[in-house]
């Protein structure tokens, strides 16, 4: 590739081959999964406080459709379709373009929560071009015309009550696709739904799957092939532990304690 401006000489031109470009570095991390006991009481701390009602919703909204942070902060009531249930997600941070999303039970909930909030920040009804979580939360005059930056006091600090301390808002997406991947959800359904999945994120999630199916056939057997769950690789859980028969049994969601919706099954789920 030949870089040239037209009012500089030739010789004053620079010329940059494409070889030489390094790319940007890959991020290695590829995300956190929780034990169904760290999930149960992140969601049941996030209930204990008023102050943490936002990070709360965003997180359920999280666990249960996928999206990420500037996905959830970019949402508009137009966004949201109430007689299908569905969530449209135009704004995203790759190149995956438009996706629908459907809601289920809880991310529902979720919404029908915002949207009573949103009517009592503004002591009226809502319009279908503001923004789901409005900017200035907590102050007196909330703007719901701009969306919210950001909620991250109210997540470090509901993460450390919770001692889950250095838990990203975005593993909650990571989490999300390990359950659907350890559902024996398609990796084509998978990607519908959160979209771009790069191609080192569907390589683990394969390995995911196949030990999900390795230690589902080892249950016949009366053992465990792989030392116990997925989520050993980041939380160390112990290999003799019981087995959960779903990953989010006995899940506590906006409305209290709930049992575990179909598409969040765990790889020990009778189905």
């Amino acid at each position: 590739m030949v870089s040239c401006c037209r009012h500089v000489p030739w010789k004053k031109c620079t010329i940059i081959i494409a070889d030489e470009i390094r790319p940007l570095p890959e991020r290695r991390d590829i995300g956190r999964v929780l034990t169904p006991e760290q999930k149960i009481a992140l969601l049941k701390t996030a209930l204990t406080k008023p102050e943490w009602q936002v990070a709360r919703l965003a997180m359920t909204l999280a666990l249960n459709t996928t999206m990420r942070a500037c996905e959830i902060r970019a949402l508009q009531w137009q966004d949201i379709d109430s007689k299908e249930r569905v969530i449209t997600v135009r704004k995203s941070k790759t190149e995956a373009g438009q996706r629908l999303i459907p809601l289920n039970r809880n991310a529902w909930r979720a919404i029908l929560e915002l949207e009573e909030r949103t009517k009592r920040l503004v002591g009226g009804s809502l319009r279908r071009s503001w923004y789901v979580f409005p900017h200035a939360e907590g102050t007196t005059k909330p703007d719901p015309t701009q969306p919210m930056s950001s909620w991250r006091t109210a997540w470090r600090r509901l993460t450390q009550e919770a001692g889950l301390s250095g838990l990203r808002f975005h593993d909650l997406r990571h989490h999300a696709i390990t359950e659907l991947e350890e559902s024996s959800t398609s990796e084509q359904t998978i990607m519908s739904i959160a979209g771009h999945v790069s191609a080192r994120m569907l390589a683990h999630y394969s390995h995911v799957r196949f030990n999900a199916k390795r230690d589902a056939l080892a249950v016949l057997s009366g053992g465990s092939q792989t030392d116990g769950k997925v989520t050993s690789d980041v939380t160390n859980a112990s290999p003799d532990a019981p087995c959960e028969l779903q990953v989010v049994e006995n899940m506590v969601d906006v409305a209290g304690i709930e049992p575990a919706t179909p598409c969040l099954q765990s790889r020990c789920s009778p189905s």
